[in-house]
């Protein structure tokens, strides 16, 4: 299981919300307004070549109406403190700072476990200090589930789970408000059935608590499998679909020769129904125009 990764797409598919939650302090000025983009890694390991490193995910806010420069939030998950390198993460900064002509970098790092780590790093010598680097820290284990459990920030209620709770009795609750959360702030069918995977991972509930959940919270409980249940039903027909464009595919190209990509198209944009009417004409017909052409109209 990568942490990173998880981290990752967590940011990137809730730019906004990340940055009010894990970047409390510089997030006061990152209004609704703000565009927030986050910089491809192919983009990044193209122009730094070695120096690119995987793990951070770098965010660019800009103020549209030209209020401010434009912001760059780089964001690293560290899961274990003792391997967090301060010197990696402001290395990295003064990277981005070069590669895009800008100070106006904040460097935030989220610590998923608890653990000792450096706050500051600072080169000089004997009458002056010559570098001085800080970052913002969000330390998940840290912060009372308490103060996020109703929160209107998807990015807090996913990680519930990986907040301080006082008493293992409590992680069911934790488990369902930030199942709660998910699907009260997330409209999307697809990012419901992916981060509630994402709550799972970091809920880590023993069957006996699974079986607890289920008792105390029926509703969610009936929600949540249904929702699922569907999703992977449209996941399943999806993929058939997909099989059947793919023989068709075959077929025309067995019978006529290389597939227009115009013709290839409409295979893969096409329902049930019109892939097998389509695959039924293939063995009768005399050219692939044959095989799309429109039924005159009945009389």
């Amino acid at each position: 299981m990568s942490h990173d990764q998880n981290f990752k797409n967590l940011i990137i598919d809730y730019p906004q919300q990340a940055v009010q939650f894990f970047a409390a302090d510089e997030a006061a000025h990152v209004d609704q307004g703000v565009r927030i983009i986050p910089i491809r890694e192919e983009q990044l390991k193209e122009r730094l070549g070695d120096r690119f490193r995987e793990l951070d995910t770098p965010l660019l806010v800009e103020w549209p109406d030209g209020r401010r420069e434009a912001l760059l939030l780089v964001l690293e998950e560290e899961t274990d403190t003792s391997k967090f390198s301060i010197h990696r993460l402001a290395h990295y900064c003064l990277d981005l700072a070069e590669l895009f002509k800008t100070d106006r970098v904040v460097p935030v790092a989220i610590f998923l476990r608890q653990g000792q780590r450096p706050e500051e790093l600072i080169l000089g010598g004997d009458r002056h200090r010559y570098l001085a680097f800080r970052y913002l820290a969000c330390a998940l284990a840290d912060l009372p589930w308490q103060d996020w459990r109703d929160s209107d920030n998807i990015v807090a209620r996913l990680n519930l789970p990986n907040m301080r709770y006082d008493h293992p009795n409590e992680r069911v609750a934790v488990y369902a408000l930030a199942l709660r959360g998910l699907v009260q702030l997330e409209p999307d069918p697809e990012k419901r059935l992916k981060y509630a995977d994402f709550v799972d991972i970091y809920a880590d509930l023993t069957d006996a608590e699974r079986e607890q959940y289920e008792r105390e919270y029926p509703e969610e409980t009936k929600t949540m499998q249904s929702f699922s249940t569907r999703m992977r039903e449209e996941g399943k027909q999806i993929g058939i679909q997909i099989g059947e464009a793919a023989m068709l595919l075959l077929l025309l190209e067995d019978k006529f020769g290389p597939v227009p990509e115009q013709v290839r198209a409409q295979v893969e944009a096409a329902n049930p129904e019109s892939l097998l009417r389509w695959s039924r004409r293939v063995l009768r017909a005399e050219s692939i125009e044959d095989v799309f052409r429109q039924p005159p109209p009945a009389a």
